[in-house]
């Protein structure tokens, strides 16, 4: 079904970095000063390391779980100690993003490295240095501090640090206080450079890479406050295969407005070019003078465009086949893709490249995978960029709409979710974002068969529900909140339950569709919903009570006489009310008794099942807490014997049940042949529909004891008798076969 299953590397690599405090071995260590100034902090500190001193994890591997855990953002000083000399091998090292200290990088000694990446740590660029070995400072090739400093504790730069690395080839200083010093030195001392990013950094100048024009194949200088001799030099680097000279802040437009023409207006220079980035140069690009350009540079093979007019012109958007130009623009879909691609980092380009994209996207009648997989990284890139949440949320429902979601792997779903939930808790005020995460969450797929945080989903539902007042985003949020609540623990659905403002909600949308007669969608999503949140919660049952819930209940069985699928969900609601002995009392209304001695004898058999449950349950409290004064309790039961006496076999399974412990005081001796019929014949009903979840779920929870106690009791009816030897055959024959299927 799906074209590339997630592989069983990756499987044992996502479960390490969710579990590594149980998969490692957790010891404490007393911080040094170093520590306590990067955590703030004087306790003791905890060390990761392997179980198994002697494990070994080959290159490939160690360099994988170190990118994983940094994805994660698991790097900190308490993870980096699993990778020491003796347990892995690194030779390539990305970190990023992450609070790690001087003295947790000092691991780093124990490795020979020819490829380190540094980016926006809190570590000086001469102490990451100072982190590396004589191998590594003779042997590296490639270093990345990008969005670092060169500025320690003392206030002295540490750019002749940079000169120990003899063997540099490419140098990222992207967006540090790099000047016109530091690149002379670079220049010099730096033999072998190939490879410089010096964008977003102080340099005024760039002559001094006219001494390395011969060997300089690759310039990164994006947002730069370059004066007139930038291009004049730029041109005459003639073995650059690699300019990138885009604008990201709109600001330094303005200043450079003639520089990107200089470059464009001299067809001759650069000759080798294979890769040109000019995006964010707005409307400073004719047609004619690139297309001029891109004639005279056959050699072209990647072109970024990306908030130029010029990418929708007809040479780039709809390309002819005889140039083999990848284009990162915003004037096609496989522009948008490498704008995604190429461009990640800068949330501007991101959030007007998504805006495209959702555009297109909405014509979309298949599965996309290669955009969805470009969407998620875009997303969790910029999750405080409102912009970029507000279009990608809008992309993932286009994404995942309907059917065009089945062949999505439910892993990449999984993700998808995460990042929508993170934007709708990042944004709760957003209107339109929060109703585009409910758009993609209200999808039958994702909520029955992808795996995700249920408990979370369903809070930032709820609150959803309760900050904005749409019909649609109603029905969608309670339509959420009815499959989700059966879905998380009984500890979680007693805590949002219990919250007044949430119940509050939900029972107004029930009185609005009392007062107005209207049996919708709506109404029953809001139904499911509540009865999920009381199932064994006597903590949300007291404050749906505390509401007003019985009374209003009670209409609703008025006011929707006949319609079996709302009775049905109020009955089960009461029924989750009656299993609370201390709430008994509130139901023991004489008009809802009534309605109860009708709705007993209801032709339909699930509508009779659950009132029956409810008469079961206040029948076995002790005869003087009866409160009722138009039925005895007697009466009750014998209304009760007869109305499980009547019922057939149920084609499908009614009902759904966590636990059978609300049925086991049911089943002491004394209770009356009524409740004793109720409760086995229930029993026996999912045992029947559903032996492999509900016979090994009785025999768990002892219930199996009870039944025999029913049938060594000499005043037991032989009916309940019958039906209680029925149940042990069945439950014995299921955990029978069970145990043969585990041991084959």
């Amino acid at each position: 079904m799906y074209d590339n299953p997630v592989s069983l590397q990756e499987l044992c690599l996502e479960y390490i970095c969710e579990y590594y405090e149980d998969v490692f071995e957790v010891s404490s260590t007393q911080p040094t000063a170093d520590h306590c100034f990067y955590n703030q902090c004087l306790v003791l500190e905890k060390r990761i390391s392997f179980k198994d001193e002697d494990m070994y994890l080959f290159p490939e591997l160690s360099e994988k779980l170190l990118t994983r855990f940094n994805e994660k953002n698991l790097v900190s000083d308490t993870t980096i100690h699993l990778f020491t000399g003796r347990n892995t091998k690194l030779r390539s090292v990305k970190i990023k993003n992450c609070r790690i200290s001087h003295e947790g990088l000092k691991i780093l000694r124990e490795h020979k490295l020819s490829e380190l990446q540094c980016i926006n740590v809190e570590i000086s660029i001469g102490k990451i240095i100072d982190c590396l070995n004589e191998y590594s400072l003779s042997n590296l090739t490639h270093l990345n501090v990008s969005c670092c400093t060169f500025i320690d504790l003392t206030r002295h730069s540490s750019v002749v640090q940079l000169t120990k690395l003899v063997n540099l080839r490419t140098l990222n200083v992207s967006f540090t206080e790099f000047n016109q010093q530091a690149l002379q030195i670079v220049c010099d001392d730096l033999q072998y450079l190939e490879r410089l990013d010096i964008s977003g950094t102080c340099v005024q100048c760039i002559k001094p890479l006219l001494k390395i024009k011969d060997r300089l194949v690759g310039l990164v200088a994006s947002d730069l406050h370059l004066i007139n001799t930038m291009t004049k030099t730029i041109i005459e680097l003639d073995s650059l295969r690699h300019l990138d000279i885009s604008l990201y802040h709109e600001s330094f437009e303005s200043i450079n407005n003639m520089a990107i023409c200089d470059i464009l207006e001299n067809p001759d220079k650069l000759p080798n070019l294979i890769y040109l980035d000019i995006s964010g140069w707005r409307d400073l690009i004719s047609k004619s003078t690139l297309e001029t350009y891109l004639q005279t540079h056959p050699r072209l093979k990647f072109l970024g465009v990306v908030l130029n007019p010029v990418a929708f012109e007809v040479f780039l958007s709809e390309p002819t086949g005889e140039k083999d130009l990848i284009i990162a623009g915003l004037g096609n879909e496989e522009q948008l893709k490498m704008a995604l691609k190429k461009h990640i980092d800068r949330y501007t380009y991101v959030q007007k490249a998504l805006y495209h994209l959702f555009q297109l996207s909405g014509w979309y009648h298949t599965s996309r995978k290669d955009v969805f997989q470009l969407v998620l990284p875009a997303m969790a890139a910029h999750p405080r960029k409102f912009g970029v949440q507000m279009a990608a949320t809008a992309c993932l429902y286009n994404l995942t709409r309907g059917e065009i979601s089945k062949t999505i792997h439910p892993k990449m779903l999984s993700h998808a979710v995460h990042l929508t939930l993170n934007a709708m808790e990042s944004f709760p005020d957003e209107h339109q974002l929060q109703k585009n995460g409910l758009l993609t969450l209200c999808s039958d797929r994702i909520l029955q068969e992808v795996s995700f945080d249920r408990y979370r989903c369903t809070k930032l539902v709820l609150e959803s529900l309760c900050a904005n007042d749409e019909v649609n985003m109603n029905r969608m949020s309670v339509a959420i909140c009815s499959i989700l609540a059966s879905k998380i623990s009984t500890s979680e659905t007693s805590e949002l339950g219990a919250k007044p403002k949430y119940m509050s909600k939900l029972l107004a949308m029930v009185k609005e569709r009392v007062e107005s007669g209207r049996s919708d969608i709506t109404l029953k999503f809001t139904l499911s919903a509540l009865w999920n949140l009381t199932d064994e919660s006597a903590a949300t049952c007291h404050v749906f009570l505390e509401n007003g819930g019985a009374e209003l209940f009670l209409k609703v069985l008025c006011v929707f006489r006949n319609d079996t699928a709302v009775e049905t969900k109020v009955l089960g609601l009461l029924n989750n009310i009656a299993e609370v002995e201390d709430l008994r009392s509130h139901l023991m209304i004489d008009a809802l008794m009534n309605e109860l001695f009708t709705l007993l004898k209801d032709p339909h058999i699930d509508v009779s099942y659950f009132a029956s449950g409810i008469v079961a349950h206040l029948s076995s409290d002790r005869p003087e807490t009866w409160l009722v004064k138009e039925k005895t309790r007697e009466n009750m039961l014998k209304e009760l014997e007869e109305a499980v006496d009547s019922w057939g076999i149920p084609d499908t399974e009614m009902v759904a049940y966590r636990t059978f412990r609300p049925f086991f005081p049911l089943l002491c001796p004394g209770m009356g042949y009524g409740v004793h019929l109720w409760a086995v014949w229930a029993i026996q009903h999912v045992c029947t529909k559903n032996p492999r979840r509900y016979c090994l779920m009785l025999r768990e929870e002892n219930g199996l004891e009870l039944l025999e106690n029913l049938l060594e009791d000499g005043q037991c009816h032989e009916n309940v008798k019958n039906i209680c030897s029925n149940i042990i055959d069945i439950t014995k024959m299921t955990v029978v076969h069970q145990g043969l299927i585990e041991l084959i």
